[in-house]
């Protein structure tokens, strides 16, 4: 989706856990980097436009997505492959005329510490 299906709230990337797991030992500590990170996007899209309504369709036939890609609203911010994606929820819907949001909630997992499979 592109600019134009979106809120002014945009979309909001949000890692989950850690990227690295610190495991306490005698002396100190070790370090043992994590494959991959879980992540939340929540995507603001608007009510009136029918793309909301495609991804009501989508959770209503099957929550799964598969693998996406967001791009940053920065032009040397590079693109984050995300992996295993469903839909995990719909934010509450406001039918009172005050707000324009359909918030999707997607929850998936982004590849971290690449070098581990050098």
């Amino acid at each position: 989706m592109t600019a134009p299906f979106l809120a002014p709230e945009g979309a909001r990337l949000t890692f989950e856990g850690v990227t690295t797991t610190f495991l306490p030992t005698m002396t100190g500590v070790v370090t043992s980097p994590e494959p991959f990170q879980m992540i939340s996007l929540d995507i603001y899209l608007l009510k009136s436009q029918s793309l909301a309504w495609a991804y009501e369709a989508q959770r209503q036939f099957s929550a799964l997505l598969g693998q996406g890609v967001v791009r940053t609203d920065s032009p040397v911010g590079t693109p984050y492959d995300l992996f295993n994606c469903a839909i995990e929820n719909v934010e509450a819907l406001d039918f009172s005329g005050r707000t324009p949001n359909y918030v999707v909630r997607v929850r998936g997992y982004y590849e971290v510490n690449a070098s581990m499979f050098q």
